[in-house]
């Protein structure tokens, strides 16, 4: 079994915004293998489906960003899924819109979802997704830009960035390694 977790804040308010790219993603996901977000457990809202022969969980916590912790590790013991098979996906502002990076370890380079995360599983190694959504402009705060909608200019290499990042997902899932998926749309 593969768990899917995208960060994101939950409510219309948020829907659209940078910090939403997570749940974007996840919504991607499920257009494409035609799963519902039909499920709730452990503060989380989820679609349980198979892509091809692999169980998959999509997972968008409702924790709000900063507690997505307090999801992902009752799910993945509920589940009995191993960290090797967790991919979180998450906004990230060091990178720009439309890029993506696959890891398999690392901080929480200032992204507080990620640290709840790490703070609940005890360990900085699981696979991650990071999508570019740039850094703010000049005279806006970080927690602004972040809360903030892509802008027109912007949009096409946001969409870009969800597929491929639904793109690599789907890879992993048919049995590739998170190495070899790293290698492949890194």
């Amino acid at each position: 079994m593969k768990l899917i977790v995208g960060l994101g804040n939950p409510g219309a308010k948020y829907r659209e915004t940078k910090h939403n790219i997570g749940f974007i993603v996840m919504d991607e996901m499920a257009h494409r293998h035609g799963m519902a977000f039909n499920k709730s457990k452990f503060e989380a809202v989820y679609a349980e489906g198979f892509i091809g022969t692999e169980k998959v969980l999509l997972v968008k916590p409702q924790t709000f960003m900063n507690e997505s912790g307090r999801s992902v590790r009752p799910l993945m013991d509920y589940y009995g899924v191993d960290k090797e098979d967790l991919v979180v996906v998450y906004d990230d502002l060091d990178l720009p819109v439309g890029k993506i990076r696959l890891r398999q370890k690392g901080s929480a380079g200032g992204h507080n979802g990620i640290k709840s995360i790490i703070q609940h599983l005890g360990t900085k190694e699981f696979n991650r997704i990071r999508i570019g959504v740039g850094r703010p402009y000049p005279n806006q705060t970080v927690v602004q830009h972040v809360l903030s909608g892509f802008p027109k200019e912007t949009h096409e290499d946001m969409l870009a960035a969800v597929n491929a990042s639904a793109d690599a997902l789907q890879y992993w899932i048919e049995g590739h390694t998170f190495l070899d998926t790293m290698t492949h749309y890194n």
